[in-house]
């Protein structure tokens, strides 16, 4: 028998959601503000393009994955408002300090700041949701949370254009911090703003914990979450392997697509920034309402639902992700990008919600993190350095951008839906099991 309090919406659940998705929207400006300045980064530090992957992917991963879990563990049992506000403060921290590094060693190790403070975001959070929220609205509510991705990745791009555009090749000096080159002030800028996000996260009430199989706070031995999850490991092979696969194509793309529209077209940072600033923003953010909807409109029919979305924006990606980087116009180049954030957005809410609708409540925020390990590990740890690979090792060039990424969705997104479609029977299995 499902209680009352199970299907019902706690209170404080729509604050909630409004101050998590200000801080995942700032976690993506943060996260992606570096990809509008490749250029002036790598001719700041003489590096390759596949050195500059390393930066952008690898330095943010490395303890964003190391941290996850654990951060995911202590969620399960602390305090999840704790823990986000914290986490929202320390990456905002290192932010501002990517700006006022002078050393490529050092602009290393301050990204792996920003990633060590974004892990203590998304586990607490999906975990928070889910409390907040009952099964049936919780694809909703986690497709409107991942609009931060879209929001955020599109103001990264519009932020960092306007300061290109504004202060142009001009150093700026500030008080106490001296000569700073654009791309440094940039920094400073999506930094800033975090102070007062985390503050806003103390006002989140932390809600009564939904569907816990043990008393509050008592931990679940490691050696059961293992057997969990061993037990149900095609379910859970399939969702982290499609989505790992999906963000080694999303992340590869939105890191390297605006500087592959400045190499082939001649276009400039501070024109093209903006431009694919709003189309990231109304795409993404339609396609991630868009796959929430679908997932809660499919959900009357297919229990799956959830994981058929994925499927579903794995296939539909494989002709934009081609087509968009060989098209031999900017405004063909462009428009084509719509359809791709579009479907990088889709995916994302319905995946989560799959993962937290089928494990138990005091493993949700593990879960969580698992995701986000896989997720960024593979997609923001590998698919910007094997773009640069590609086109530093083996296709010769730094105009051959477009051909890597072209490359990239024709291998990447099939391997995707059928990975997601592998596990649709058990996940059938789990819910049904849940709800038994």
């Amino acid at each position: 028998m499902i209680s009352q309090e199970q299907t019902a919406t706690q209170p404080g659940a729509r604050w909630a959601l409004t101050v998590l998705l200000l801080a995942y929207i700032l976690s993506f400006i943060d996260r992606n503000a570096m990809a509008i300045l490749v250029g002036p980064i790598r001719r700041s530090f003489d590096i390759t393009d596949f050195q500059y992957g390393l930066l952008h992917g690898l330095a943010f991963t490395v303890f964003y994955t190391l941290v996850g879990l654990p951060i995911g563990r202590l969620a399960d049992r602390k305090s999840r408002r704790t823990i986000v506000g914290i986490g929202v403060l320390f990456w905002s921290v290192m932010t501002c300090g990517c700006g006022l590094v002078q050393t490529f060693g050092a602009l290393f190790v301050t990204r792996m700041g920003v990633g060590v403070g974004e892990a203590a975001l998304s586990p607490p959070a999906h975990s928070l949701l889910s409390d907040f929220f009952p099964a049936k609205a919780l694809p909703r509510a986690m497709s409107i949370f991942t609009l931060g991705i879209s929001i955020g990745g599109g103001m990264a791009y519009m932020i960092g254009g306007w300061v290109l555009g504004a202060v142009g090749d001009v150093d700026v000096s500030l008080p106490l911090v001296g000569a700073l080159q654009p791309w440094q002030l940039t920094f400073i800028l999506v930094g800033l703003p975090g102070f007062a996000i985390g503050a806003l996260v103390w006002t989140i009430r932390e809600p009564l914990r939904r569907g816990r199989m043990r008393a509050e706070g008592e931990a679940v031995p490691v050696r059961e979450v293992l057997r969990y999850f061993r037990t149900h490991a095609r379910l859970y092979g399939a969702i982290l392997g499609s989505v790992s696969m999906l963000s080694i194509l999303g992340y590869g793309t939105i890191t390297w697509y605006v500087e592959m529209l400045i190499r082939n077209f001649g276009a400039q940072a501070s024109a093209v920034g903006p431009q694919f600033g709003w189309i990231f923003i109304i795409s993404g953010s339609t396609g991630a309402l868009t796959g929430g909807v679908l997932a809660e409109r499919l959900n009357r029919r297919y229990a799956d639902a959830n994981l058929r979305v994925v499927v579903l924006a794995a296939l539909l990606w494989v002709v934009p992700g081609i087509i968009g980087p060989l098209m031999p116009t900017l405004p063909g180049a462009l428009l084509m990008a719509a359809p791709i954030l579009f479907l990088m957005s889709s995916y994302v809410g319905p995946a989560i919600a799959a993962l937290q609708t089928s494990t138990p409540n005091e493993m949700r925020a593990v879960a969580s993190a698992l995701l986000l390990f896989a997720a960024n590990l593979f997609g923001l740890g590998l698919g910007p350095p094997l773009v640069g690979a590609l086109t530093t090792h083996v296709l010769g060039g730094d105009d051959t951008l477009h051909v890597a990424l072209a490359g990239l969705a024709a291998v990447f997104a099939p391997m995707a839906a059928v990975t997601a479609a592998w596990g649709l029977k058990g996940y059938r299995l789990r819910l049904a099991d849940a709800h038994a």
